[in-house]
């Protein structure tokens, strides 16, 4: 790389690009909340991730919701590398 070229690791993420989360909804028996967290997850950096638990909470969705073997978001992330964040995010909002 250029020395004159700033490398950028990633732009802010507008509020509505985030909201956009909100509107993806599952394809199979998967509870749409669950859907919703586990693809911003996917998707988003964690303190985007953060702001979108905001906006998940306020629109009234479930931080609990579980699929049909009965793991919640927690459950099903906790095993991978970067998930530890994640969590924490999930566990102060539900505590809050």
């Amino acid at each position: 790389m250029r020395k004159d070229k700033k490398q950028v690791i990633g732009e802010e993420i507008s509020d509505d690009s985030i909201k956009l989360f909100l509107a993806v909804e599952p394809a199979d028996a998967t509870p749409p909340s669950l859907h919703k967290l586990i693809k911003a997850y996917r998707g988003l950096r964690i303190d985007d991730f953060e702001r979108f638990v905001g906006f998940f909470v306020a629109a009234g969705y479930d931080l609990t919701a579980t699929d049909a073997q009965g793991h919640d978001f927690v459950a099903l992330i906790q095993d991978q590398r970067n998930a530890e964040p994640y969590i924490e995010v999930i566990k102060a909002a539900r505590a809050g």
